[in-house]
């Protein structure tokens, strides 16, 4: 049996590219056509400067494409970083004016997990496609690990993406497609460590099924596993959760958590506000192209005036209540577990808040802010 399986995921190519010598088992013959004879004509005058000429704009087309691909040397600061976008922009096809993204800079550090956060439009899926060096910018710089990323960067064999959906041959095991797949990478069969990435996509038994009965949690599963494949130290995830429901979900936010948890770095682009919050350390907003906001994901919703407040012991609705009715708070509500308050003040401060319930004896053992990533946003 003779398979031949290529992939168009440039970024997943090894810095030497594999080469195979393919024989025929027999003779081979050519067709030809018979020879037509016509009569030599005399050339134009000016035919004969067409080569001069020709030269001269290859040259200049040679130089103009070595200045352009021209990769700049490594920044050993940057070595241990695994993202650095600086000043990044990218117009849209036959625009003049038009950005798809627009003077985007933000660094991602190891062992983080960072949600690329915005609306459809915003700019996401291009600013991950000019990651992985499959289009490239119209201004700025992204470094991988210290690399700046060109098509074909040696330094994206570190990187692995699942972006706009997988395809996958329906007739094939989910352990088959993946193995075709990495023998079509040209790397070295022990460097793929797929027993481990399938490990932590959690796929169980499923490997052995053909993927056509797969349901749609499991392919993007299948999928995530296939980015893990060769474990590498950055992982980019496109709406992962894409058709998934709540459970899935909820098993994919176990998957991304697990990967990072091991010192790599997971980059994971959702318009899904509370999912992002549950499962991200870090976040970058983006939207229209631009850079909204970037920082820790309880930096940027605990800046708001509600306030949870933990206790030891259950709090009683009347008490609850008695909360809500001091001076400056706005309101006071037990939490779902029904250990704690919270609080939105309308005037008061927290350490006021604080003395009050001191003094009703609420056995308090926490106060800090609380705000959910969508009332931070909207």
């Amino acid at each position: 049996r003779l398979v031949f399986s290529a992939t168009d995921l440039g970024y997943a190519s090894p810095a030497e590219p594999a080469t195979y010598t393919v024989t025929a088992d027999g003779p081979l013959t050519v067709p030809t056509a018979p020879a037509v004879k016509t009569a030599a004509a005399a050339l134009p005058w000016w035919t004969w400067g067409l080569p001069a000429a020709a030269l001269v704009i290859a040259a200049g087309l040679l130089l103009t494409a070595r200045r352009r691909t021209a990769t700049p040397a490594p920044d050993p600061a940057l070595t241990d970083v695994p993202l650095q976008i600086t000043g990044l922009s990218k117009k849209y096809a036959k625009s003049v004016d038009r950005y798809a993204v627009r003077e985007l800079s933000f660094r991602v550090e190891k062992g983080q997990v960072l949600g690329l956060l915005g609306p459809n439009g915003a700019g996401k899926t291009t600013t991950l496609r000019m990651l992985m060096g499959l289009i490239t910018p119209d201004e700025g710089e992204i470094r991988v690990f210290g690399q700046a990323i060109r098509p074909g960067a040696p330094v994206l064999s570190r990187v692995g993406a699942f972006v706009e959906g997988a395809g996958f041959l329906p007739h094939l095991s989910g352990r088959a497609n993946l193995d075709l797949y990495w023998q079509a990478t040209g790397r070295p069969a022990e460097d793929a460590h797929i027993d481990e990435a399938l490990e932590i996509a959690g796929l169980g038994d499923a490997l052995a099924r053909a993927v056509r009965t797969y349901s749609q949690g499991m392919r993007q599963r299948l999928a995530i596993a296939q980015a893990m494949l060769g474990m590498p130290d950055l992982l980019i995830l496109d709406e992962p959760t894409n058709g998934l429901d709540p459970p899935q979900i909820r098993e994919m936010r176990d998957v991304m958590i697990r990967y990072a948890a091991g010192g790599r770095t997971v980059i994971v682009s959702s318009h899904l506000l509370s999912e992002v919050e549950q499962s991200c350390t870090h976040l970058v907003v983006m939207d229209r192209g631009r850079l909204v906001q970037a920082g820790p994901v309880a930096e940027i919703t605990g800046s708001g005036d509600m306030i949870l407040v933990t206790t030891a012991e259950e709090v009683s609705e009347p008490l609850a209540e008695k909360v809500a009715a001091l001076p400056g708070m706005g309101s006071a509500v037990r939490t779902d577990d029904g250990r704690g308050l919270l609080v939105r003040l309308d005037g008061a401060t927290t350490s006021r808040l604080v003395a009050d319930l001191v003094r009703l004896d609420v056995p308090v053992t926490g106060v800090g802010p609380h705000r959910r990533l969508e009332d931070a946003f909207l």
